[in-house]
């Protein structure tokens, strides 16, 4: 059975017990890592700068403590991260609907940042974010 590293452990502890939750189940199910939970200033306004984000300190859900959002990646990551990481979309959307279900079988509201209104449907998205996912308030 997967398990997370010392560092995903320490990013998951910097998140909302809702987020902690439904990852701590999902890791039974699927490996996958936790890249960000909390976001600081900086890290915040550089991800604004490069346009990874929409918004500036403190307006994110990562800005919070503990962070309302997390961002996660099915493990292991491809050699070549980066561009040739984010062409393989399926495996973000198959990690995404099992995010979804354990969240959903917990009644955790949660959003994805490859669906953000969660019509499922996922061509009228304009800022993707797959390895986002959020609590909804």
């Amino acid at each position: 059975m997967p398990k997370f590293s010392i560092t995903s452990t320490d990013e998951l502890f910097s998140c909302h017990l809702s987020l902690q939750k439904i990852f701590n189940e999902v890791i039974k199910h699927t490996d996958c890592t936790i890249l960000e939970g909390h976001r600081g200033q900086i890290a915040q306004d550089a991800n604004f700068e490069k346009k990874v984000s929409k918004v500036k300190w403190p307006h994110g859900k990562h800005n919070s403590v503990p962070s309302q959002a997390i961002d996660v990646t099915p493990y292991p990551i491809p050699k070549h991260w980066g561009a040739d990481h984010w062409k393989d979309l399926v495996k973000f959307y198959e990690f995404a609907a099992i995010v979804r279900y354990e969240a959903a079988r917990m009644d955790i509201k949660i959003r994805w940042g490859g669906d953000w209104d969660g019509d499922g449907d996922y061509h009228d998205q304009n800022f993707d974010d797959l390895v986002h996912f959020e609590l909804i308030n």
